[in-house]
């Protein structure tokens, strides 16, 4: 054992798949506890095999909180840090010793770098920084979905530590449905109506589904809420109304939410490039080029989960080369083009633009 006595806690279902390379990455704690809902591969088997303490146990009705808390009252009471995970999130080696590193102990919970998604090239798409390493006592989950940890003890809860150099990374089954997302966020709401967060994370679910007027009356709402005062998540809601609203064919409106979203938050890359890509489908190439110039003076990417892979990656450099070139700048173009194939090396058709750009510059 290590300065503390650090336990994994995970739920899962159907997941021998990933029950070996899961079992490597946490093999660093001190002890692994699984909560199975109801599993009919092997993956209980196998996890028992590699030495985790497995309870097999069907949470009826399904919600994702009554899942996590029962999976938290199977870690020892002793425990000193509770490190929750999934069987499809893999940490890289050091994530023990950068964790006691960090922690103090009096900390309530830790902050880590989390990639939740990658692009096919291997590179990383989406990053933002994860709080699901917490203390023993005092927390509950709460939500049906989106789950979040809670402070349900006496007094005030421990500070939060910054847990540089632990690093979880999300390899997630493509296949795998969230067709029970939906349903359970419309009780999320239903349960506490008041909770911006919830009704945000329901409007963005209709954007997926397609479903565009429920979206947006939905973060409608969400903006009307007098407790919706983070700017960077308000800022996602007036993105979501805008793409909304041009997928209804209405480029107007679309076009002044996604102006709304870059004032309500200027400091994202985000709005910036939405508006850039809308205007590059009405071929306004000025404007793509002022957006993405905006955008790109952005340099640091921000620790939130407001933060999409494309804003990130070769896509404004992508815009404004295609803008460039458009306008007759080759040169420019084609600087820009290799730009953003740098970022994705692997894009053929990024590729094929340097190429025609390179050579209508004479390069």
């Amino acid at each position: 054992m290590g300065k503390y006595n650090i336990c994994v806690y995970a739920i899962c279902k159907n997941e021998e798949q990933f029950a070996d390379r899961w079992m490597d990455s946490m093999s660093e704690a001190d002890q692994v506890v699984v909560l199975d809902t109801g599993s009919d591969d092997g993956t209980v088997e196998k996890l028992r095999a590699r030495g985790a303490q497995v309870t097999a146990e069907e949470i009826r009705p399904w919600r994702f909180d009554t899942a996590r808390n029962r999976s938290l009252e199977l870690v020892p009471e002793d425990v000193d840090i509770c490190v929750c995970t999934d069987l499809d999130e893999v940490f890289r080696p050091g994530w023990r010793d950068a964790l006691e590193r960090a922690w103090v102990p009096e900390a309530g919970q830790a902050t880590y770098r989390y990639t939740w998604s990658f692009n096919p090239d291997g590179s990383e798409g989406v990053v933002f920084w994860y709080e699901k390493i917490h203390a023993r006592q005092g927390y509950q989950w709460a939500h049906p979905v989106h789950e979040v940890l809670r402070w349900v003890g006496e007094g005030s809860p421990g500070p939060m530590v910054s847990a540089e150099g632990v690093q979880l990374d999300h390899h997630p089954d493509p296949v795998k449905s969230r067709a029970q997302y939906l349903p359970l966020l419309e009780l999320s709401v239903q349960e506490e109506p008041e909770d911006d967060r919830n009704v945000h994370y329901l409007g963005r679910e209709y954007l997926y589904r397609g479903r565009w007027d429920d979206c947006i009356r939905t973060l409608e709402r969400h903006l009307a809420m007098p407790t919706a005062v983070w700017r960077d998540e308000r800022a996602a809601s007036m993105r979501y109304i805008a793409r909304s609203w041009w997928n209804k064919g209405d480029p107007a409106r679309a076009r002044d939410w996604y102006l709304r979203a870059i004032t309500e938050a200027p400091h994202l890359r985000e709005p910036y490039t939405d508006l850039a890509l809308m205007l590059y489908e009405q071929e306004e190439w000025e404007g793509v080029l002022y957006f993405t110039s905006c955008a790109l003076r952005i340099a640091v990417r921000p620790r939130s989960y407001i933060c999409e892979a494309s804003a990130w990656g070769s896509l404004p450099h992508d815009l404004r080369a295609l803008a460039l070139y458009h306008t007759g700048s080759y040169q420019a173009a084609a600087e820009e083009a290799g730009r953003a194939l740098a970022l994705e090396p692997g894009d053929q058709r990024l590729k094929e633009n340097l190429r025609l750009m390179e050579q209508a510059a004479g390069l």
